[in-house]
């Protein structure tokens, strides 16, 4: 992570403003925090052991999954949706990711602009690891997205927030007036055919009302769309896919794959969700 990018980044103890000396990324009054060795830092309340976070094997899992390109329709409309008229920005613009995981999306938004930079915010350090690599301008935080975002005020244009949690008084602090976040969240449809088929979790019922409910007050609604697409996938990116979400924390491996194996190949799944568009109220 370079100084430019610590230079948004503020203490999570006292609020000030970090700057990176070497690998050490120090506040005016004394608090200091390494960057670690796979090139991310940690910007957790030292109470916190971020152990809520993904597991090493569900990024391991997600990494795969995505590599197989199986979620590019997302990443496609939220390049689309960023660069359409209003959104886009002149000069650099920092794009925040909270929940990034792997930063799949995040790299998406910054490759697509030649003046945009990366803050990939998650509380695994799993996560922040495979972040750092992904491309030399995306900076890779440790940090609880339920607490205060270890950034400045004002410091970004742009947020997304991808299937993860929201607090929308931290993230209507950090976006600039009239900054822009990027909501995406799974419908009923979303994986239909392998909910009852596997026992993954349901996605609930009252998601979009209580989205409303979370980001009233802060944002305004600008737009909404639906993403959809049946993807074609063969036991192992469905193993994967299992595998990455919250699901495989409540699952039992060996019924997993006896399950697996004895659905169709290529199994038609469906991917829906929905992306929405808020503007800093």
């Amino acid at each position: 992570m370079d100084a430019d990018l610590v230079a948004v980044l503020r203490c999570p103890v006292c609020g000030d403003a970090l700057a990176l000396n070497d690998r050490t990324a120090r506040c005016p009054r004394g608090h200091s925090y390494d960057l670690a060795k796979q090139g991310y830092l940690n910007l957790l309340p030292s109470a916190s052991t971020g152990i809520d976070g993904d597991s090493a094997a569900m990024i391991g899992a997600r990494t795969v999954f995505l590599g197989g390109r199986h979620y590019a329709p997302i990443r496609d409309a939220l390049i689309l949706t960023a660069a359409s008229d209003g959104l886009q920005v002149d000069g650099e613009e920092l794009v925040v990711e909270v929940g990034a995981g792997t930063a799949y999306y995040l790299a998406g938004l910054v490759g697509a602009t030649a003046g945009r930079r990366g803050i990939a915010l998650d509380v695994s350090r799993y996560a922040a690891r495979r972040a750092a690599k992904v491309d030399p301008r995306i900076g890779s935080v440790v940090c609880d997205a339920w607490q205060e975002l270890p950034l400045l005020d004002d410091s970004a244009q742009l947020m997304l927030n991808v299937f993860a949690p929201r607090n929308a008084a931290e993230m209507a602090r950090v976006l600039v007036p009239g900054g822009t976040l990027l909501v995406v969240t799974p419908n009923q449809d979303h994986l239909a055919e392998l909910i009852g088929v596997l026992g993954l979790v349901k996605v609930d019922k009252e998601k979009e009302r209580r989205l409303q409910e979370s980001l009233s007050g802060k944002f305004d609604q600008i737009g909404s769309e639906v993403v959809e697409s049946a993807m074609r996938l063969d036991r192992t990116a469905v193993e994967q896919l299992v595998l990455m979400t919250p699901s495989a924390r409540h699952l039992n491996y060996r019924e997993l794959a006896a399950k697996i194996a004895v659905l169709p190949e290529p199994a038609i799944v469906t991917l829906s969700v929905t992306l929405s568009t808020w503007r800093v109220g």
